[in-house]
């Protein structure tokens, strides 16, 4: 008679397990959310780039689950089989089966487990992955009380299975104001660097003095924990800031971990060059092509970029798909659709890749050119029911922007597309958070290209409009007498209107509201004979606020109700925005302060969608004297003290809207005499204390950020709350066009218009939305 034996397993106190030998940091949500997994589902996949610390993480898991496991948790490390025949007898030598029967491993596995009530984890199965995804199949139909915990760069794709991808550490937040020092030691990617970093200098730790450097190391290192460990035992030989300086080439340094573990896990270019070697060949030629975007890509822009040369442009698909399972791109869900984004450390190892290719140069160009098209597109639709969606899309394609304009500029007798480029960019720079980076590409390209033309005039116009808001009037001056010659020059009417707009945004600015006055009605009448909505939308709100400031108010609300009409009629949202703010001015003028606040606040709701950090401080402002107006006082000191948060970016309170500062004077002084210093002061700094997302809730005077308050107007045009009805009875974008006579493309940039302003990220939840305030309404 044959007989197999096993090792026991209540003789080892960690069952099947290693023992730790390091201490285990962070990951508390993911080992939950694992085991909770476990108590549901049969099979249960991590996967990750590689030294993300999956392994790490199911061996932790292991260990805390292993009670519940009357016949034990094994571990089945796979990393170093390389012959896929072997796989069954390697699981069988990891649960220490003894077997005297000859049978095939496959068959001792399956008898063995039939009645055990274990855990299995196999680790590494992505160099086997069919073949594992058989074994666990087989073995999870054989044992019905078996569990499979599985590590890999990609799924095993078998029925059942529960894949839960392990990210990177999350990092310290390199926004101001700085965390404070408890609180940053606290991060994960923080206490592993501090933790290994003492191992090896147990003097080591993370103050003051280093705190900005260990946060970029551990940035750098896209808190990939290997990188980490990698890392910091440099601290034997380098400071801090040494190895900070030296991870631009963090391959070359980053080359001895422990000599217990696998080669290919003693350095951090072995572990990359392990998942290259597992990516098809197509794959790899698209990791290396995808290297050079920056902050990540869309489907659209790898397909264009990437395609060619090997690889078809309908292929482009199936193969970002493989490296997505493969753990080398991961996929990102935003609002205007799905992103793909790349490690750092990978990216940086598919440009080395590419450049020893030799094509790297002609990639390069691919990428610029494509950027250069998405800028003058983004220029084109400004003015329409894309708007919004092109404003998110261009704030999530930054980082290639960036990258985009650096190449123009740095590739010989390309200097004039930079230009244009960056003049595309216009609103961009506006109502992001890169207005000075905006003036500074502008600044770059004009100095790189002298040529009086038609790009140079309105690259100058722009470049003032910044340098209005920035509060430089000299330069903004300069760069508009300059625009105007050219102008002159060629002719060209749409440069003449704009320098006339800026030159009235300078003159008021100065205090001459008169001649401001004058220049943008010049302005405005070049926009109208130019058929320019944009110039039209611009020039109307600079005359509200001028007649405003005149005391003229019916020819502000005149010009200001205008405006209104223009933007319904191309449904544009930005520019009504502004239109309400300055219409608020005018209205709180007037006393009717309910009427002002309600402008304010749908003007506000609008530009905290978009992030426009500048029109949210324009609206805060006026919130402030209307508060105040009110007798409102603690209200109205607080927003001032939130106004030194909102204009501390930016670098100049009120930019660009430089007149209505003695209204802010005004405002201050009276709230002071109200409540007396010591009250005004602490109110004030209660306001500069807030989280942004909580200072702009209590600006709206909202229950909850990022939701309309019950009660508030909706900040929807009469169209769009036309439309959110149509979503909510479940029509599609189809037969909402179909529906009201317009293009179904302008219907679907009318819904994720509505989608922006209202916060939400579903039309399920627009169709809630709905029902909410029809039951508010009594309908």
């Amino acid at each position: 008679m044959t007989t197999v034996t096993t090792g026991t397993y209540r003789g080892q106190p960690n069952g099947g397990l290693p023992a730790e030998v390091t201490s285990f940091v962070g990951r508390r949500h993911e080992v939950a959310e694992v085991k909770h997994l476990l108590s549901s589902s049969r099979a249960v996949t991590l996967t990750g780039v590689g030294g993300v610390g999956k392994t790490r993480l199911a061996l932790r898991v292991g260990q805390e689950v292993r009670r519940a496991f009357r016949d034990g948790v094994w571990l089945a490390e796979l990393a170093e089989l390389d012959c896929p025949g072997m796989l069954a007898q390697a699981v069988a030598e990891a649960l220490e089966i003894r077997d005297h029967t000859g049978d095939p491993p496959m068959r001792v596995l399956t008898r063995y487990l039939r009645d055990k009530q274990a855990l299995l984890i196999l680790d590494n199965c992505e160099h086997m992955v069919g073949e594992c995804a058989v074994l666990t199949e087989t073995l999870l139909r054989a044992s019905p009380d078996l569990r499979v915990l599985a590590t890999s760069r990609q799924p095993l794709g078998i029925g059942g299975e529960q894949v839960v991808p392990v990210a990177p550490l999350p990092l310290p937040s390199c926004e101001l104001p700085a965390p404070p020092l408890e609180t940053l030691v606290k991060q994960d990617a923080v206490r592993l660097f501090a933790e290994r970093a003492r191992s090896v200098l147990p003097t080591f730790t993370v103050d003051e003095n280093n705190r900005d450097v260990v946060t970029r190391i551990v940035h750098l290192l896209d808190g990939l924990p290997l990188g980490i460990e990698l890392a910091a035992v440099r601290l034997r030989a380098l400071s801090a800031q040494q190895l900070l300086d030296r991870l631009d080439d963090r391959f070359r340094l980053l080359t001895s971990g422990s000599r217990a573990v696998l080669p290919r896990h003693q350095t951090l270019r072995a572990l990359i060059d392990w998942s290259y070697t597992l990516c098809l060949e197509e794959e790899r030629l698209l990791w290396q092509r995808a290297s050079v975007f920056a902050g990540g890509l869309d489907l659209e822009a790898a397909e264009t970029v990437c395609s060619g040369d090997g690889i078809a442009r309908q292929d482009v698909i199936d193969l970002v798909i493989g490296l997505v399972d493969k753990s080398v791109l991961m996929r990102e869900d935003h609002p205007g659709g799905v992103r793909y984004r790349m490690l750092e450390t990978l990216r940086q190892y598919g440009r080395q890749r590419l450049a020893g290719s030799g094509g790297e140069a002609g990639l390069l160009a691919r990428h610029r050119g494509y950027y250069r098209d998405l800028a003058a597109q983004a220029r084109a639709e400004l003015f329409g029911p894309q708007q919004i969606a092109w404003f998110g899309r261009l704030q999530k394609e930054h980082a290639n922007l960036r990258a985009a304009l650096d190449s123009w500029l740095s590739t010989p007798r390309e200097d004039h597309a930079a230009l244009n480029m960056a003049g595309d960019l216009l609103y961009h720079w506006i109502t992001s958070y890169y207005l000075g980076e905006g003036r500074d590409w502008l600044k770059r390209a004009l100095a790189a290209d002298t040529e009086p033309s038609a790009a140079r005039a309105r690259a100058l116009w722009a470049a003032s409009w910044l340098a209005v808001i920035q509060a430089d009037r000299p330069a903004a001056t300069a760069m508009l007498d300059e625009s105007r010659r050219i102008g002159e020059q060629l002719h060209d009417e749409p440069v003449l209107a704009y320098v006339a707009l800026f030159s009235g945004m300078v003159a008021m600015c100065e205090g001459r509201t008169e001649a401001a006055i004058e220049l943008y009605r010049d302005a405005l009448a070049r926009h109208r004979r130019n058929g320019d909505p944009v110039g039209i939308a611009l020039s109307l709100i600079r005359l509200t606020l001028a007649h405003s400031f005149l005391g003229d108010s019916s020819r502000a609300i005149a010009a200001g109700e205008e405006c209104l009409s223009v933007c319904d009629a191309h449904g544009e949202g930005w520019h009504k925005a502004y239109t309400m703010m300055a219409l608020g001015v005018e209205v709180w003028r007037q006393g009717d302060l309910a009427r002002a606040a309600e402008l304010e606040k749908q003007s506000l709701t609008f530009n905290r969608s978009l992030g426009d950090r500048l029109g949210a401080g324009l609206n805060i402002e006026v919130l402030a004297w209307i508060a105040a107006s009110q007798g409102h006082h603690q209200r109205a000191a607080r927003l001032l003290g939130i106004l030194e948060t909102m204009w501390s970016p930016i670098g100049a309170p009120l930019s660009g809207y430089g007149h209505l500062a003695r209204y802010h004077d005004e405002c201050q002084a009276a709230m002071r005499q109200e409540l007396g210093d010591t009250a005004f002061e602490a109110a004030v700094r209660r306001g500069a204390g807030m989280p942004v997302d909580e200072a702009l809730a209590y600006a709206l005077q909202e229950d909850k950020p990022g939701r309309v308050a019950k009660g508030e107007t909706p900040p929807l045009t009469r169209r769009e709350t036309e439309i959110a009805e149509l979503v909510a009875q479940g029509l599609t974008n189809r037969e909402i066009a179909a529906s009201l006579v317009i293009a179904q493309r302008t219907a679907e940039g009318h819904i994720e218009h509505i989608l922006t302003k209202l916060g939400f990220n579903s039309r399920a939840q627009i169709a809630v939305w709905v029902g909410e305030r029809a039951r508010a309404d009594g309908q």
